[in-house]
């Protein structure tokens, strides 16, 4: 999967992050990630860039249960059919929970305003709404 121009550009933070995987001992991971304005992108190495998972951001329901310890700051992302996705990354790294965290409310406020402009765009197509809400109209 390689990224076009486009998604470079819109590139939010790019560096390490360990991912708890999701057999029975439940290893840590370690991913090279690249956050944009539309995804999390995950790659297994620096060097294997076209072997990545991408999580999309309107499949992501909200990033939950921080907790700091010594060395790690310890996140979970919730996804929207509810699977819980650990991750864990250095302390001493700006923190990708937050960084996660604030993509995804600027997303949703994109989705929010785009889907209140699609809304606005068809009852105006619509002459008769227009005479309904005017006939109300005191």
């Amino acid at each position: 999967m390689r990224m076009s121009a486009a998604e470079i550009s819109q590139v939010l933070k790019e560096g390490e992050l360990e991912k708890r995987s999701d057999n029975l001992l439940q290893f840590w991971k370690r991913k090279t990630c690249v956050l944009t304005a539309d995804s999390l992108n995950m790659y297994p190495d620096t060097q294997k860039r076209s072997r990545g998972k991408e999580l999309k951001l309107q499949c992501i329901k909200k990033v939950d249960c921080v907790e700091r310890t010594g060395r790690f700051v310890y996140f979970t992302i919730v996804t929207t059919d509810n699977k819980e996705i650990d991750f864990r990354c250095s302390g001493e790294d700006n923190c990708w929970n937050a960084v996660i965290t604030m993509a995804l409310i600027d997303y949703q406020n994109r989705k929010a305003i785009e889907d209140f402009k699609t809304r606005q765009d068809n009852e105006s197509a619509s002459p008769g709404q227009q005479e309904r809400r005017m006939a109300r109209a005191p």
